[in-house]
């Protein structure tokens, strides 16, 4: 039996294993991919300044990819970060489908397979940011979103 201590060890050991992935370049990257980062770069910010400790950015696999996984310790916390610079195309929390939400949640496992981390209370976070031009940028963080 997996014990609180082992639990909180095995998270450690991952924050210890922090993992950076660099963003794919592909057809109409340019501007979005900027605005992608600079959003994920806000949420890694937001969720430091909330105590927890980011374990892997853009971590991919072939899958797919999650934005954030961080923790506080005791809880794994998956987040998908949804920036826009407008809502001409919907609010940045919108563009989560039921297809997208049931992805995030198979690579939540295969983070933890990869990483070796036992079982652990897992959270599924959502920040959305609105970013327009010239204006501070928005961030709404939806603490367990699905």
């Amino acid at each position: 039996m997996m014990t609180a201590a082992m639990r909180e060890a095995g998270l450690m050991a991952a924050a210890m294993r922090e993992t950076v992935a660099r963003p794919r370049a592909g057809r109409g990257a340019g501007r979005r991919l900027e605005l992608g980062r600079r959003g994920e770069e806000l949420a890694a910010t937001h969720l430091r300044n909330l105590g927890l400790v980011v374990l892997s950015r853009n971590w991919r696999c072939r899958e797919g990819e999650l934005d954030l996984v961080a923790t506080d310790g005791k809880t794994l916390v998956v987040c998908e970060v949804k920036t826009r610079s407008g809502v001409r195309m919907g609010l940045p929390a919108e563009a989560l489908t039921p297809e997208k939400i049931g992805r995030i949640r198979t690579l939540a496992g295969l983070w933890l397979r990869e990483f070796r981390v036992g079982w652990c209370p897992i959270r599924f976070d959502v920040i959305a940011i609105l970013a327009p031009a010239g204006q501070p940028p928005l961030l709404k963080h939806i603490k367990g979103a699905f």
